[in-house]
């Protein structure tokens, strides 16, 4: 019916470009990676974009090229019980995150021993 299937929404700014959400309207196999990842490579190199961030999380980026790196965000947590046991939490996810950043980039193809 000519409606849109899928979209991602990215940003940039000068030489940076950031991949961020995404979404489609049913399955359609490997499309994630089409939009979220070929096409904005595709755009970047086009452009000159010397930096591009896929987002957070997802060890299948590392099979498409992409290194492992490591992302901050801000949130605010209006629920004081809740914002407590995420102020907890955060110091050993953020152990995790790092263990598993260098875990990948040591498997990485672009490792040098």
């Amino acid at each position: 019916d000519g409606a849109p299937q899928a979209a991602s929404i990215n940003l940039q700014k000068g030489s940076h470009l950031y991949g961020r959400y995404w979404g489609c309207a049913a399955h359609y196999e490997h499309l994630h990676f089409e939009l979220c990842y070929y096409r904005l490579i595709e755009h970047a190199i086009e452009r000159g974009i010397t930096h591009f961030e896929a987002g957070a999380q997802g060890f299948h980026k590392l099979q498409r090229g992409l290194l492992p790196t490591e992302i901050h965000s801000a949130h605010w947590i209006r629920d004081p019980s809740l914002a407590r046991a995420v102020n907890a939490f955060l110091p050993s996810e953020a152990m995790s995150v790092k263990a598993e950043i260098a875990h990948l980039t040591e498997r990485s193809p672009f490792h040098r021993s």
